[in-house]
């Protein structure tokens, strides 16, 4: 059964910004959005620590699961970026997911000390990284030896109270298979991944989590959709609600992506809001008609049932 719909905010750590922060976080938790995200760029002079800041606005939060977007593997030892995890699942009651990606600025990485890797090398240690989190959250003592990476002899601990998802930020082919092998859940970004690329990757999800004898369903596909809500309508990510409602919804159906978390490129309090208020109970109600609909189709004789496909979604004006 595929995952259900599901939306987030984005907010960034900004040292200038923290109160505009805390209150995007509070519009995400009271009007029932899922998720908080937060990217991760230790190397940026302006930010604060992505860790710290979400400890931050859980305490200010109640309900919403907030996570990093994504946090920085090459400067995050695996060990203790599982302890740090289980630690704020722990402390705001079992509300954090964790976005993990690989490093995608090697100079920057290395400047502040962190390895300098190619992009398979990058790969491994990612796939070594979910092996020693995981093992790291049983809360049983073990030892790991990998090419990247090497423990003797780790203690883990406390245990997280709730499963916590390991959702990947890669969108190189090689380790998108890395989703489906071994992820809950992939996390990219439309300006880097657009939509005429989705298909592609996500068969290559599908079909390794197939190999891995995991449910493919069960994988969360996160897109980061960046734009405006406004009048004018410009493209897929430029224009009114009945715009956006429009391209959610057939990203969702026609394109496998089931959770959307708005980044909107200026007024972020106010488009935010427009966004949780406007936006959202729209596409679920337009997605609750179309399920409805298929549900109906599958019902009938398959000659009945054949319907048309939803128009691909366009960066043009529609």
């Amino acid at each position: 059964m595929a995952q259900p719909v599901r939306f987030g905010l984005n907010v960034d750590p900004t040292s200038g910004g923290l109160s505009v922060a805390v209150r995007i976080a509070r519009i995400a938790d009271t009007k029932g959005l899922e998720y908080v995200g937060v990217q991760d760029h230790p190397y940026n002079s302006g930010f604060v620590d992505t860790l710290t800041h979400i400890t931050w606005l859980a305490a200010r939060t109640s309900r919403v699961h907030i996570f990093p977007n994504v946090a920085n593997l090459a400067l995050r030892p695996p060990a203790m970026l599982a302890k740090q995890a289980a630690s704020i699942d722990l402390l705001s009651g079992g509300r954090f997911e964790l976005g993990l990606g690989a490093g995608g600025f090697r100079d920057a990485i290395v400047g502040m000390g962190g390895p300098l890797r190619t992009p398979g090398q990058a790969r491994r240690a990612l796939s070594e990284a979910v092996d020693i989190i995981r093992a790291s959250w049983s809360g049983e003592p073990f030892f790991y030896a990998g090419t990247h990476y090497r423990a003797p002899s780790i203690q883990p601990g406390p245990r997280p109270p709730h499963e916590i998802g390991v959702w990947l930020g890669v969108i190189a082919p090689r380790s998108v298979g890395l989703v489906g092998a071994k992820a809950d859940g992939w996390s990219v970004s439309a300006p880097y991944v657009p939509p005429a690329r989705l298909p592609e990757l996500n068969d290559i999800i599908t079909e390794t989590a197939h190999r891995a004898g995991r449910d493919p369903d069960q994988i969360i596909r996160l897109y980061n959709v960046t734009g405006l809500i406004a009048p004018a309508d410009r493209s897929a990510f430029h224009g009114p609600v009945e715009r956006w409602v429009d391209t959610l919804t057939k990203l969702y159906t026609d394109y496998q992506m089931n959770t959307f978390v708005y980044w909107p490129t200026g007024d972020e309090e106010r488009q935010s809001q427009l966004f949780a208020e406007e936006v959202v109970p729209a596409v679920r109600d337009a997605l609750t008609t179309v399920t409805a609909d298929i549900t109906i189709d599958e019902a009938r004789p398959r000659s009945e049932a054949a319907r048309p496909r939803s128009e691909a979604v366009s960066g043009g004006t529609g």
